[in-house]
């Protein structure tokens, strides 16, 4: 009877974890790195690969360091998001290309244009490691103190724009 009761136990435990994880939105992983230090990195700029770019260049501003890669379908999806954006001039966009091949980040920003100040060229991903990066797109929200305030999974666009960021970035403005 024991072998049997067993694992009855086992899927009675079971059931709440997996009606608790039914309930969360699964772009909304949390993030170790919200309220610290964004990490530091230097890498070479995809624009042009005989200088760096990294986080020293938006030291002291407010700015968003976006994820992306020519092969993730979702940076394609968000791409003209990040250019009207970009346009606006409400924040600097930094990218942070992962994983990818540097003629082909190139030509994907030449053709569809580039909403980035600069762009980061990731190619083992050892950087998307520290920024603890899932996958592409994510977006990242850091203050001017450095620190990382937000992290968006998954394709950015005006609503989720409008109901993550806006506020942080207004409350942010505020403090200083």
């Amino acid at each position: 009877m024991s072998r049997f009761l067993l694992p009855l136990i086992a899927f009675a435990i079971l059931i709440p974890i997996f009606v608790i994880g039914l309930g969360k939105d699964p772009s909304q992983l949390p993030s170790p790195l919200i309220n610290k230090p964004a990490p530091q990195f230097e890498l070479p700029s995809v624009t042009d690969p005989t200088k760096t770019v990294g986080s020293a260049d938006f030291e002291n501003q407010m700015a968003i360091v976006n994820v992306w890669a020519t092969w993730c379908v979702g940076c394609r999806q968000e791409h003209g998001f990040l250019m009207r954006l970009s346009q606006s001039g409400t924040i600097p966009i930094y990218g942070l290309n992962w994983r990818d091949n540097l003629p082909e980040a190139q030509r994907f920003l030449q053709q569809l244009g580039n909403p980035f100040v600069d762009s980061a060229f990731d190619q083992d991903g050892r950087v998307g490691i520290d920024w603890g990066v899932y996958g592409a797109p994510e977006t990242f929200l850091v203050g001017a103190d450095g620190t990382v305030l937000f992290k968006q999974l998954g394709p950015l666009n005006q609503t989720l724009w409008e109901q993550n960021f806006v506020p942080l970035i207004e409350v942010a403005r505020n403090k200083r």
